[in-house]
């Protein structure tokens, strides 16, 4: 009975490098990126700046009204732009870069421009919606529309007489 033989493959990990060769590990798929839109902004001609990020969101329903609830913080009211279109509400803003004295050792806020949508299920009252910020979470109400009360019919029993009966 013979065995089967394993062969020694060239080891690709041994030809990597131990540990990141760069600081910062994402500047390889930034760089990427940048090369990939210069490209893109070589054949078709300029191309309107990506929206950099999306905050993070909560939407709740209530009985008369959606609550959505948006992290955006260090974000100025000022700087926020929110918007209706029909069912859907659109949030957009940006954070704008602080300036600082020395050297950025460690930065992971979010800064640049930013965009929120959400698609209500229901017809929304577009005039009556609200936008509150507080502690860096903006909170939008957006009320349902007004919708045909639920009602009960009564059902008549005709005679054949033409008249109803019981009226």
């Amino acid at each position: 009975m013979t065995l089967p033989v394993r062969r020694n493959r060239p080891s690709t990990t041994s030809d990597r490098p131990i540990g990141w060769t760069s600081p910062n590990p994402l500047a390889e798929f930034d760089d990427l990126l940048n090369q990939m839109s210069g490209l893109l902004e070589s054949t078709v001609g300029t191309v309107a700046p990506a929206v950099a990020w999306t905050p993070l969101a909560d939407v709740m329903e209530e009985d008369d009204a959606y609550r959505i609830e948006i992290e955006i913080p260090g974000a100025k009211s000022s700087d926020i732009n929110v918007e209706t279109d029909g069912q859907e509400v659109v949030v957009s803003g940006e954070i704008k870069e602080k300036e600082r004295k020395g050297i950025l050792r460690r930065g992971s806020r979010r800064t640049g421009a930013f965009e929120y949508r959400v698609r209500l299920p229901e017809k929304v009252d577009a005039d009556n919606v609200t936008a509150d910020m507080e502690d860096g979470v903006l909170t939008i109400t957006v009320p349902k529309a007004e919708v045909a009360r639920h009602r009960r019919i009564e059902v008549t029993h005709r005679t054949d007489t033409g008249r109803s009966a019981g009226g």
